[in-house]
C-alpha cells in the first residue's frame, strides 16, 4: 500500500532569501541624491521666499513709500518755549515733499533731541500728508561762562571772557538761544539770568546733566527766589560756589546772603523778616550768613551814607508755557 506523504502548506514554510549587500558606491549615491533633494528643496523655498520679499518691497515702495498722495504738504510744530517753527523744522531736517510714510520718524527724533535746549519731541503721522512734530524745550534759569583753555580751573566773574552757557532748573547745560531762533522778539535776552561762578569745569558740559549738588542747590535757589517774598526788592547778580556746603548771593543792590544747601525756602523768607526789620530803621542790608540758623550774623549801614541803589527789576511772567 502507497502511503502518500502530507502536503505541506507553503505559507507556513520558510523561504530562504537572498542577502545581498550594497557596495559602498551605492550607499554614497544614495546619500548623494538624499543631499541634493534636501538642497534643492532649500533653495528653492529660499527662493521663493526672496521673491516673496522682493515684490512685498516692490509693493510697498511704489504704492506707499513712493507715492506722491504721502507727500507732506502740511508741517504742523508745537513748542512751549520760545524757538520759531522754522528753526524746529531746520533741525528736525524733514521737508515739504518728503514722503510721510518712508520718514524715519526715529532719525527725526534724535536730530532733534541732539540740541541742548530741547527736552522732548513727540512726532505723529496725520495721514495722508501731514506731520506734526511737538516739541518741549528748557528753560534756562542761570548762566556760566566757561573760561577760555589754559585758565583757572574755577569760572571768573562775568568780566572774564569765555563761552557762554546757559542752564536750567534740572543742570542741562545748553547754549544760549540766538535772536535768529525764537519765535518771540529778541528783547528777550540773557541778561537777567543769574551768574553761577566757582563751579569746576567738568560740571559744565554741553549738553549733559550736571550732578554736584552744590550747584544743583543753586539752581534750585534760583527758582526758590522767583517764589518767595524777597522777589521784586531785589535782583540777583551773581551766585558763587567755590565754598563747599555754601551758597554766597550778591545782589545788583549791593547785598551778599549765604545760604546753606537745605531748606532754601525757609531761608529766603527769614531773609524778608531781616529786610523788613532793617527798612523800619533805614538800613540796608550789606552782608547776612542765613547758613547759622541761629542769631545770623548780619552787617547793616545806614541807607544816607551809600549811594542811591539800583530799583530792582520789574517781575516778568516766564515765556514759556509750562508756567501757564
Amino acid at each position: 500500500m502507497i502511503k502518500h506523504s502530507r502536503r505541506r502548506n507553503r505559507r507556513h514554510s520558510r523561504a530562504y532569501v537572498l542577502d545581498v549587500k550594497l557596495s559602498a558606491t551605492q550607499r554614497q549615491e544614495r546619500r548623494l541624491r538624499g543631499t541634493t533633494l534636501l538642497a534643492s528643496s532649500t533653495l528653492l523655498l529660499a527662493g521663493l521666499v526672496f521673491l516673496g520679499w522682493w515684490g512685498a518691497d516692490l509693493l510697498i515702495r511704489h504704492y506707499v513709500h513712493e507715492n506722491p498722495f504721502f507727500a507732506i504738504r502740511t508741517l504742523q510744530v508745537e513748542t512751549d518755549g520760545i524757538l520759531s517753527p522754522e528753526q524746529i523744522r531746520s533741525w528736525a531736517g524733514v521737508r515739504y515733499n518728503d514722503n510721510v510714510m518712508a520718514l524715519d520718524l526715529g532719525r527725526v527724533e534724535r536730530d532733534l533731541k541732539l540740541v541742548p535746549a530741547i527736552e522732548t519731541v513727540v512726532l505723529e503721522r496725520v495721514l495722508p500728508r501731514t506731520l506734526r512734530v511737538r516739541v518741549t524745550e528748557r528753560e534756562p534759569v542761570a548762566q556760566v561762562i566757561v573760561p577760555p583753555q589754559g585758565t583757572a580751573a574755577a569760572l571768573a566773574g562775568p568780566e572774564a571772557l569765555g563761552t557762554l552757557y546757559t542752564m536750567d532748573a534740572n543742570g542741562w547745560c545748553m547754549f544760549p538761544i540766538d535772536a535768529s531762533q525764537r519765535a518771540v522778539p529778541a528783547a528777550s535776552t540773557n541778561e537777567h539770568l543769574p551768574l553761577l561762578v566757582g563751579l569746576p569745569l567738568n560740571e559744565i558740559r554741553l549738553g549733559r546733566q550736571a550732578d554736584s549738588p552744590q550747584v544743583l542747590a543753586a539752581l534750585a535757589l534760583v527758582q526758590a527766589f522767583a517764589r518767595s517774598p524777597m522777589a521784586g526788592l531785589v535782583d540777583i547778580r551773581q551766585i558763587n560756589l567755590a565754598t563747599p556746603g555754601t551758597l554766597v548771593l550778591q545782589t545788583a543792590q549791593g547785598n551778599e546772603v549765604v545760604f546753606g544747601l537745605n531748606d532754601l525756602p525757609a531761608q529766603l523768607r527769614r531773609w524778608r523778616l531781616v529786610h523788613d526789620h532793617a527798612s523800619r530803621f533805614a538800613k540796608h542790608i550789606l552782608s547776612l550768613d542765613l547758613a547759622v540758623s541761629n542769631h545770623s550774623p548780619l552787617v547793616w549801614t545806614d541807607l544816607s551814607s551809600i549811594a542811591p541803589l539800583p530799583l530792582p527789576k520789574p517781575l516778568k511772567a516766564s515765556r514759556y508755557k509750562k508756567h501757564v
